[in-house]
């Protein structure tokens, strides 16, 4: 797969407009491409603007599509942005600090609301599960996956009777533990692009020591999560907790400030989710590679990509609804800019 962010015109009187005023870009990013019989294409690629806000909203119409650079016609490409539900979920762990520290300074019922809007709000469009820790090596079940925001109720409130069995922290252990269920879900979804996300609260370091600092940041390295951090009060680490937050860090100087930070990283995740999109179309080559082009123009901002296909055996029938092929892959949110 080749994949390229350029800046140039698709047509000359707009080349002539970007010249003029610098070329203001959008970044188009090509995460996966699948080509099937008759003649089916799809892409599933984001939109950003070159500071990497999210472009969400664009039609079908708003892409050109060229296949050696000679523009196809929306009638005969019959051009369609698809649902991605058809091949894309998005898997969203909490993994919730239930140390003693939590339980004990009455912590928990301002940390339980802002969860339970948290994980409602990534209810809606993504599956979602709840888990806690404490000094223990396993992890404490709260809300298994689901994107039923009910559940999500229910399951938080029964956590206000949570009585706290080891009041270590055993952070290091729970992100193991948190990676390896967030693997099992993933291997288990039909649909091939998955995106996994931890988002982790905690008000201290790892006290247990049951596993190391490096155990743990391989075991992400091998992962490929999007894992973000929400770090409460002034015991943490924010070196520790920012080489563990690899998508994006925010520090709540005080409990009041917790479903803040919360907001703002469902807001993030949200908004990422809302840059990507499933493009499909019906190829009219019959044979032979070729190399294809898809441009779009939001306002006063333009961008492309670049992809090389193989369309030997292609013919008539397509339809561009067809669920795309894509081989099965993990998809990475670039770093948020969530302040420290």
């Amino acid at each position: 797969m080749h994949s390229r962010r350029s800046c140039w015109s698709w047509v000359p009187l707009a080349c002539g407009l970007m010249l003029a005023t610098g070329c203001a870009g959008l970044q188009l990013d090509l995460r996966n491409a699948a080509v099937q019989k008759p003649s089916n294409v799809a892409l599933y690629f984001s939109v950003e603007t070159k500071d990497g806000m999210p472009v969400p909203g664009l039609a079908a119409e708003t892409f050109n599509i060229y296949e050696d650079g000679r523009l196809i016609s929306p009638f005969e490409s019959k051009q369609t942005i698809l649902n991605p539900e058809v091949a894309v979920v998005h898997h969203v762990v909490l993994l919730m600090d239930l140390s003693g520290s939590i339980i004990e300074s009455g912590s928990l019922p301002t940390l339980i609301e802002a969860a339970r809007a948290f994980a409602e709000r990534m209810a809606q469009g993504h599956s979602v599960a709840v888990v806690g820790f404490d000094g223990r090596a396993e992890l404490i079940p709260v809300v298994d996956f689901t994107t039923n925001p009910k559940t999500v109720q229910n399951g938080l409130k029964r956590l206000a009777r949570h009585k706290v069995k080891d009041p270590s922290t055993n952070l290091n252990g729970a992100v193991v533990e948190a990676v390896e269920l967030l693997e099992k879900q993933m291997a288990a979804s039909p649909q091939p692009l998955r995106f996994g996300t931890m988002v982790v609260f905690t008000d201290g370091t790892d006290r247990a020591h049951r596993v190391s600092e490096r155990e743990m940041l391989d075991a992400l390295d091998r992962a490929s999560l999007n894992v973000f951090v929400i770090g409460l009060g002034g015991e943490i680490s924010v070196a520790q907790l920012g080489r563990l937050g690899r998508a994006g860090f925010m520090r709540a100087a005080e409990l009041a400030a917790v479903g803040k930070a919360f907001d703002e990283v469902a807001a993030f995740i949200e908004a990422a989710g809302r840059k990507f999109y499933l493009l499909s179309y019906c190829s009219p080559s019959r044979a032979g590679s070729h190399l294809l082009t898809v441009e779009v123009m939001n306002a006063d901002l333009f961008g492309s990509l670049e992809h090389r296909f193989d369309a030997e055996g292609f013919g008539p029938g397509c339809d561009p609804n067809k669920k795309p092929s894509f081989k099965a892959g993990r998809i990475r949110i670039k770093p948020a800019r969530i302040s420290k």
